[in-house]
């Protein structure tokens, strides 16, 4: 078997491993297509899987290093960039999103950590990489690999987000919950909202979305209500899956820029909308 074949058979967990820990699909793939010639090049690699890991782990965390320094002047809320798959087997993407960690939910979770804690419970705690090798990464001592693991860990256990909804079910509270908002009927809204609903935009400061997150079932349902009084209903909207949950794809429409938009369903309501608009996070979306 040769090195291409080998680096073939691992690139989806390559992927896998680079999105969750960058929240970035263009910089995942950058990421793994870069440790291509690192990998090629390498003598003596026993176990490739594991070397990769390491290796992509290596570039992303240069990488979410440089965003945190960009997201000090970021203009609003900033979310992972959207992962559309088809929900066919055959997609080669299809392994990555079934992984509950992947979910926009779980992602904004994992944005609140530091770089080195970021990686360190994503390689521990998803991929079960021992410390000792995460310290390679980190270039740090073991000890203080296990300290950011464990940092994270209790950051993220505060704020786990429900656990993932049937697609069936979300299929279901989605169309209702549309329905309800071409309708106009706030009362309909609000029966499928969460009481603790939220709303988070991201534009970037380049399209218009909230800039603030809107919290609470009667606040997001004004919201929305607003636009589709200014902005009017989005015919040319379509279902997708956006991480491995049930979303919409919403062309470009008017005065209104195309955008993704996911959603998390808990208990038959909808718990949060993740609204991806800046087109810089949607350079890899077809619509």
């Amino acid at each position: 078997m040769t090195a291409a074949d080998v680096f073939g058979l691992h690139r989806a967990h390559l992927i896998g491993v680079a999105y969750r820990l960058t929240g970035s699909i263009a910089d995942a793939e950058d990421a793994v297509q870069e440790a291509w010639p690192r990998f090629a090049k390498a003598e003596h690699v026993q176990d490739a899987r594991a070397w990769l890991t390491t290796v992509v782990s290596r570039i992303c965390l240069d990488r979410l290093r440089s965003a945190a320094v960009r997201r000090e002047t970021y203009v609003g809320s900033w979310l992972p960039e959207p992962l559309l798959t088809t929900g066919e087997d055959e997609d080669p993407l299809a392994s990555v999103v079934r992984s509950d960690g992947v979910r926009m939910a779980a992602l904004v979770v994992l944005d609140r950590l530091t770089p080195d804690q970021r990686v360190a419970f994503v390689l521990h705690d998803a991929f079960s990489l021992p410390f000792n090798e995460i310290a390679g990464v980190l270039q740090v001592s073991e000890a203080s690999a296990r300290q950011h693991a464990s940092r994270a860990r209790k950051a993220v256990a505060d704020a786990e987000p429900p656990p993932r909804a049937a697609l069936a079910e979300q299929q279901e509270v989605l169309e209702k919950f549309l329905r309800a908002m071409s309708s106009g009927d706030i009362d309909a809204v609000l029966e499928l909202l969460h009481p603790n609903a939220v709303m988070i935009g991201d534009g970037g400061g380049k399209v218009r979305t909230a800039v603030h997150t809107v919290s609470g079932a009667d606040k997001v349902a004004r919201f929305f209500l607003g636009l589709l009084r200014k902005y009017g209903y989005p015919e040319a909207h379509r279902p997708v899956l956006v991480n491995g949950d049930l979303g919409v794809l919403m062309p470009a429409y008017g005065e209104v820029t195309a955008r993704v938009t996911a959603f998390t369903v808990h208990d038959g309501k909808v718990a949060a909308i993740y609204d991806i608009a800046n087109p810089d996070k949607l350079a890899h979306v077809e619509f």
